[in-house]
């Protein structure tokens, strides 16, 4: 509706809808998690979880309110269709910009149970949001290199256990587990660096959705592959929040649940790794060539 306004007039008006949004929802849902955290027994967290999920729903709702009211986006989207909000997923996808995550949440919310992210310790303190993330149960990993684990060995397998304790707690009502393999945002110079062998993909880090599986393989429905790609170039999230970003191409995907990848010992089993990491590699592969398969029908479209 105000697509018409200067991009500098729709960044303001987004960004103060954004803020108003995160002010009216966050105290109420860090109430209930207060609760949660004061009574810490099984019960309560069967009656509050279902409460705050939908707190979050109706936040993530009104997200959607004000991207539409400021942006004209061009939704091309395949494979949401037919998802069950009362079963478990693992999501995963590829991971370009901060926009992927009202992207994701547009699309997904409602359709599939809230999506719970793996995110990095660090975010814990970032203002307001890293207390919305702690009262949602997101995993918060922390990542150490391992130089650091060769002179600290007793962290070695510190984050693996806090991961896996929270996806246990996930089984008790119905999750999506949300994982971003790359582990990190993509850049060329990020790319470049790496060397990696995907020409639209970082390198995939098997661990997360390695853990995730072994602690919640026999809940998950099925694994939603998602595809995001932005064929006008990967935008900022100024870029989004000024309207400036006018397509968005989605494709999801649902993959059966490897079984035979269930319950095994990533961290210490190698041939068990070494499967692990063959079938990450095969969904990468497929995942750029997708892309490359997008982009060029985008091209030929114009």
């Amino acid at each position: 509706m105000l697509h018409f306004l200067p991009s500098f007039l729709r960044a303001t008006i987004s960004i103060g809808l954004l803020i108003v949004n995160i002010l009216f929802w966050e105290p109420i849902l860090l109430a209930f998690a207060l609760v949660r955290l004061l009574l810490p027994f099984k019960e309560v967290r069967l009656l509050v979880d279902p409460i705050t999920l939908v707190v979050a729903e109706s936040w993530i709702s009104c997200n959607s309110g004000w991207m539409r009211l400021t942006q004209k986006l061009d939704w091309d989207v395949q494979g949401a269709e037919g998802l069950d909000p009362k079963s478990w997923y693992l999501v995963n996808s590829n991971h370009q910009s901060w926009v992927d995550i009202f992207v994701l949440q547009h699309l997904l919310n409602r359709k599939i149970p809230l999506l719970k992210f793996f995110i990095k310790q660090e975010l814990i303190w970032v203002p307001i949001m890293g207390l919305a993330w702690w009262a949602l149960d997101f995993p918060f990993m922390r990542r150490h290199s391992e130089e650091y684990l060769r002179k600290h060995p007793e962290m070695r397998g510190k984050d693996q256990e806090t991961t896996r304790k929270a996806c246990e707690k996930f089984a008790l009502i119905p999750t999506s587990v949300m994982n971003f393999l790359e582990g990190t945002r993509f850049t060329q110079a990020k790319h470049a660096k790496q060397q990696s062998p995907y020409r639209y993909l970082l390198k995939p880090k098997a661990g997360g959705i390695a853990l995730a599986l072994d602690a919640l393989g026999a809940k998950f429905d099925s694994i939603l592959d998602v595809t995001i790609v932005y064929p006008q170039g990967i935008p900022t999230f100024m870029d989004f929040m000024a309207g400036r970003v006018e397509r968005v191409i989605v494709r999801v995907r649902k993959v059966p649940v490897p079984r035979h990848l269930v319950g095994g010992d990533y961290g210490q089993d190698p041939e068990f790794r070494k499967a692990f990491a063959e079938w990450v590699q095969l969904l990468w592969q497929q995942k750029d060539a997708q892309i490359e398969a997008l982009l060029l029908d985008y091209n030929v479209q114009r």
